[in-house]
C-alpha cells in the first residue's frame, strides 16, 4: 500500500472525535465450551494466551480437532477441563484414518482430558516446540495413542499420560504403540510419568527420530499380546523400543520400568547410540530384559529378574556397570510381583499410583516404581 493510499485508509477511520480507530490483533480470551463445535471453533481459533476449557461430558467430533495457532513461552495457549470435570472426546464418529487431535503448534499446555476410540492415532504434535501435556489419557485407538513428530519437535513435555488399548487392525497390530516419537528430530523432550500398557505394538516407540529424548518414572507393561484375536498378529511388544531406521542416537531413560511384554523390555532396536539406561527394572518379559547387542549403551544399576530371554544381551561396545548380571552385584528381593496396584487411580496432581509391585528398598539398584 502507498502512504497516500495508507493516509486515505486512516482517514476514513476517523471519527467525530478526530481519534483514529485502528485494527487490532485478535485479543486473548477465556473461552468455555460445551459442544463439538464450539470446541473444534476454539482450538482452531486460539490466540497467545487463549485459555479454553472443556465442560464435562462426552464429545463426538466429525472432524480431526486442529490448529496452527501458537502461543508464546510467556503467553501460551491452554486447553483444559472446565474445573474438575470429567471430558472424553472421542473419535466414534471420525471418518476413517482421522486423528482427534492434530496440533502444529508451538506453546500449547493441554490437560485433564481423555482421547478415546480414534480411528487412528489419538493425539499428534507436529513439529511443536515448547507444548507441555499433562494428565492425558489415550485409550482403544486404531494407532499410536500419543505421537511427538516431525523435524522442529523440541522442548516439549508429556506428564503423566495414560495410554493403552491401541490397536491397527489392517496393518494386524504392528504399528499401534502407547507413545510414539517417530519421523522427526528435535531436543528437550521429556516424557515422564507415563503409563503405556497393553497396547498392540510397543510400549514407547523411538523409530526414526534423530535427536535425544529422555523418559523418567514410566511404566511400560503388557505389550505387544494378541488381545484382538487377529490370526496375522504382528504386533513387537517391546516395552522401550529406542530407535531404528539407522538413527545412531543417545536418548536416556531413567528411573522406569518395563514387565509382562511380548518382546523385550528394553532394546536399542538397532540404535547404536550411547544410550543411557539408569536404575531402571525389567521383570517377565518374554523376550530379553534389555537388548543392546550391536550399539554402544551405557546402562547402570539395573533389575533383571525372570525375563524369557535373560537378563541382558549386550556388545563388546556396551558399558555395563552396577546391574544385576554384573559380577559382584547382588540382586534385591522384590516386596511384591502382584501388579494390581498399578491400575489404581493416580495421586492427587497427577502421579503414579502408590504401589509396592516391583520395590526392594534399594537405594543402588532398580526402579523406585514412582
Amino acid at each position: 500500500m502507498s502512504r497516500r493510499s495508507a493516509l486515505a485508509a486512516l482517514a476514513a477511520l476517523t471519527l467525530g472525535t478526530g481519534l483514529a480507530v485502528l485494527p487490532t490483533q485478535a485479543q486473548a480470551a477465556t473461552v468455555v465450551v460445551g459442544n463439538s463445535t464450539e470446541l473444534a471453533d476454539a482450538v482452531k481459533n486460539a490466540v497467545p494466551g487463549t485459555v479454553i476449557q472443556v465442560r464435562g461430558g462426552t464429545y463426538y467430533p466429525t472432524a480431526t480437532l486442529q490448529s496452527t495457532a501458537d502461543g508464546t513461552s510467556s503467553s501460551p495457549v491452554t486447553l483444559t477441563a472446565y474445573g474438575s470435570e470429567t471430558v472424553k472426546i472421542d473419535g466414534s464418529n471420525l471418518p476413517a484414518g482421522a486423528w482427534i487431535l492434530k496440533l502444529t503448534a508451538d506453546y500449547w499446555n493441554v490437560s485433564n482430558l481423555t482421547f478415546q476410540n480414534s480411528p487412528d492415532s489419538a493425539v499428534v504434535c507436529q513439529s511443536c516446540t515448547g507444548t507441555d501435556w499433562n494428565n492425558i489419557r489415550t485409550i482403544d485407538g486404531g494407532d499410536s495413542g500419543f505421537t511427538l513428530t516431525g523435524d522442529g519437535t523440541v522442548n516439549n513435555t508429556v506428564r503423566n499420560l495414560d495410554s493403552y488399548g491401541h490397536y491397527d487392525k489392517a496393518t494386524h497390530g504392528e504399528n499401534a504403540d502407547g507413545i510414539a516419537v517417530k519421523f522427526g528430530s528435535g531436543s528437550g523432550n521429556l516424557i515422564t510419568g507415563a503409563r503405556l500398557y497393553n497396547n498392540s505394538d510397543d510400549g514407547l516407540d523411538f523409530w526414526s527420530f534423530s535427536s535425544p529424548v529422555t523418559v523418567e518414572h514410566t511404566w511400560a507393561f503388557g505389550n505387544g499380546k494378541n488381545r484382538w484375536s487377529d490370526s496375522a498378529f504382528a504386533g513387537d511388544g517391546n516395552g522401550y523400543k529406542l530407535g531404528g531406521d539407522g538413527e545412531v542416537v543417545a536418548h536416556v531413560v531413567n528411573n522406569s520400568a518395563a514387565w509382562d511384554n511380548a518382546g523385550n523390555g528394553f532394546t536399542e532396536n538397532s540404535n547404536k547410540g550411547a544410550i543411557v539406561i539408569n536404575r531402571t527394572t525389567a521383570y517377565a518379559n518374554a523376550k530379553g530384559g534389555y537388548y543392546f547387542a550391536t550399539g554402544s549403551a551405557r546402562l547402570g544399576k539395573n533389575l533383571a529378574v525372570s525375563n524369557g530371554g535373560g537378563s541382558v544381551n549386550k556388545g563388546s561396545s556396551v558399558v555395563s556397570m552396577g546391574n544385576n548380571w554384573d559380577s559382584g552385584i547382588a540382586t534385591p528381593a522384590f516386596r511384591s510381583t502382584n501388579a494390581s496396584t498399578v491400575y489404581n487411580a493416580r495421586q492427587p496432581g497427577g502421579a503414579l499410583p502408590a504401589t509396592t509391585f516391583l520395590t526392594t528398598g534399594s537405594t543402588s539398584i532398580g526402579a523406585t516404581m514412582d
